[in-house]
């Protein structure tokens, strides 16, 4: 099924799920698992939407997904994300192929990093006491949306 409207409507969707999440995580610092569920879901109508093929294609988004995961759920055990940031970014490797995938990762960690010495110093400036929370999804959402926006703007270079 080779669909661009259909393919369209799905990245649309999947921009909205990641504002959402952004959103929902800056105010609650949870991302839900309906969320990373319905983004993960998606992608294999996006897969038919572009007509990926099953093997070896579909194989290596699953294959990239899980290795995401479980890169990133060294960082939970470490402290340094939260549950639901793990899914969403693993979730989200379903959509891009690995080498998009690799770059969504930069783009995250260097987004995670600076929303972290935004936080901190946000932190001190309060004078709050403890570990400040960092709301982690917005990184994740940032390095998402710059992938997407990447398939609108490249064809004007």
């Amino acid at each position: 099924m080779i669909n661009a409207g259909f393919t369209e409507l799905l990245l649309g969707l999947l921009a909205v799920l990641l504002l959402v999440a952004a959103v929902v995580d800056v105010r609650t610092f949870t991302i839900s698992n309906s969320l990373n569920l319905a983004i993960a879901l998606l992608a294999p109508l996006y897969w038919l939407s572009i007509a990926l093929p099953l093997w070896p294609n579909a194989a290596i988004q699953l294959a990239v997904g899980a290795a995401v995961f479980a890169l990133l759920a060294g960082a939970f055990y470490a402290g340094m994300m939260g549950g639901g940031d793990v899914k969403l970014a693993a979730a989200l490797a379903l959509w891009f192929s690995p080498a998009s995938t690799l770059k969504f990762l930069v783009l995250m960690s260097l987004a995670g990093g600076v929303l972290t010495l935004f936080v901190v110093a946000l932190h001190r400036v309060r004078g709050k006491a403890g570990r400040p929370e960092i709301p982690y999804g917005v990184a994740i959402a940032f390095g998402g949306l710059a992938i997407l926006t990447q398939r609108f703007l490249n064809q004007f270079a």
